[in-house]
């Protein structure tokens, strides 16, 4: 069955128009809600937000929509997706959803379903629900329609989760930490954990207003992070992204630490210290050679998925993995969350910091990123990949690039673009072969 709604990441689109609108996320709550009735007991449904404008829009139309199945509703407030995920299972619901669009911008927003797990939806579920949204859905009767509530203390349980995985005797006393939330959902939890642990905390990104989520602050706009950890002398930068399931660090002379650097750090030391399991991180087929080659001078894997957290999820279940994450800052620690969390993966940075006593330039950087270049072509239609003239610059490449580098070219899962990736040792040759099949691309469309 093609795909309509859902993507690489559950549904994601431009709000109030398009197939994202109110009508939609109703239909959602409907199709998902009948097809997670299962057993006798009352069913529930936890709903989380970020802090966009539409949150308002698609709460309301999704809790109008699993009520009139006769689900029950809990709703949080905003709150990070990884939240929604560990809430979902300890309050022993049938399915969690996060509304968000995670880096996007305010315009946009997204629907997100995890299981009674609290693991986002396998395939199957995702098309079962596709699938029901098409069809007429049974309504519950009367006197079976669900209950909605709101409850106040979900960030609070959040907090005391993450400080959970860390050891009690770590505290944070001492560290001048700029913590930019992103004005998304983390707003409120991110400062207030590392505050309690401790630390000194410089927060921004803070002052949501529906209108301003991801703009010029968070994981995705460093600028504003890498001054004002550079201007007030910090001793580090954690950068969360609209929904705080990725992270960025910055070190304090103000240089970026991607997912690849973080993965390295927290793979290497839980491999010290023997609780790394599966022999390895899993990462993305974007993640730089150079991790893979420091992974390999330890004598641990770099196990590669396709992009998106879920695919990198998938084999980490499948493997026995514990570690594994995107380049982009998706950090999936499964002895201690579900799905990515930016939060958990800031304080197991943290903890380093403390029981290394190094600085976070000297302790961040394990290994010299291979040259890598990535650029994206947009598009309005069609299938450029499989034009004849794109095929064959893109075969001419992979042989220039033969053994030593690598090419990734794939569409966005989340917006109309063509991806196009190489990195090689070589950087004029890895810059010229990116060049060449952006150029093919863009005559293509």
């Amino acid at each position: 069955m093609t795909r309509k709604y859902f993507g690489t990441d559950g549904i994601r689109g431009r709000a109030n128009a398009g197939v994202l609108n109110a009508a939609t996320a109703m239909k959602v709550g409907q199709a998902a809600g009948r097809h997670f009735l299962r057993g006798s007991h009352r069913h529930r449904v936890v709903i989380g937000k970020d802090t966009r404008l539409s949150g308002y829009m698609m709460e309301t139309a999704l809790v109008a929509g699993f009520t009139s199945v006769g689900m029950d509703v809990i709703m949080t407030g905003p709150l990070p997706t990884p939240a929604v995920a560990l809430l979902t299972r300890e309050m022993r619901a049938d399915i969690g959803v996060m509304i968000s669009a995670s880096h996007n911008p305010f315009a946009d927003n997204g629907i997100k379903l995890f299981g009674p797990d609290g693991f986002k939806l396998s395939d199957e579920d995702e098309l079962a629900i596709e699938k029901a949204m098409e069809q007429d859905i049974p309504l519950a009767q009367g006197d079976q329609i669900g209950r909605a509530r709101r409850i106040e203390d979900a960030r609070g349980r959040y907090i005391h989760a993450i400080k959970q995985s860390l050891p009690s005797d770590i505290r944070l006393d001492g560290l001048k930490i700029v913590v930019d939330c992103a004005n998304g959902a983390a707003y409120n939890v991110a400062p207030s954990a590392i505050w309690e642990l401790g630390a000194e905390v410089v927060a921004m990104g803070v002052e949501p207003n529906g209108l301003n989520i991801n703009d010029g602050v968070g994981s995705t706009s460093l600028d504003a992070i890498k001054a004002r950890v550079v201007a007030e002398g910090a001793d580090i930068g954690i950068a969360l992204d609209g929904d705080a399931d990725r992270l960025i660090v910055i070190d304090e002379k103000g240089q970026t630490v991607d997912g690849d650097q973080i993965m390295a750090l927290i793979g290497s030391r839980l491999a010290e210290s023997g609780e790394l399991r599966g022999g390895g991180v899993v990462a993305t087929v974007m993640s730089n050679l150079g991790l893979e080659r420091f992974l390999a001078s330890k004598g641990l894997d770099l196990l590669r998925a396709k992009v998106g957290d879920r695919h990198v999820l998938e084999k980490m279940r499948k493997g026995g993995y514990n570690v594994g994450g995107e380049q982009s800052g998706h950090m999936i620690l499964l002895d201690h969350a579900t799905t990515g969390d930016g939060c958990v993966a800031a304080l197991q940075v943290l903890a380093a910091l403390v029981q290394t006593g190094s600085k976070a330039s000297e302790l961040l950087h394990l290994f010299d990123p291979v040259p890598q270049l990535l650029k994206n072509v947009r598009y309005s239609g069609g299938k450029p990949l499989e034009n004849a003239a794109v095929q064959a610059v893109i075969a001419d490449a992979e042989a220039a690039l033969a053994g030593k580098g690598r090419l990734v070219i794939r569409p966005s899962g989340t917006e109309p673009v063509i991806r196009v990736m190489a990195e090689g040792d070589d950087e004029a040759q890895v810059k010229q072969v990116v060049d060449d099949i952006c150029a093919a691309v863009e005559a293509a469309v």
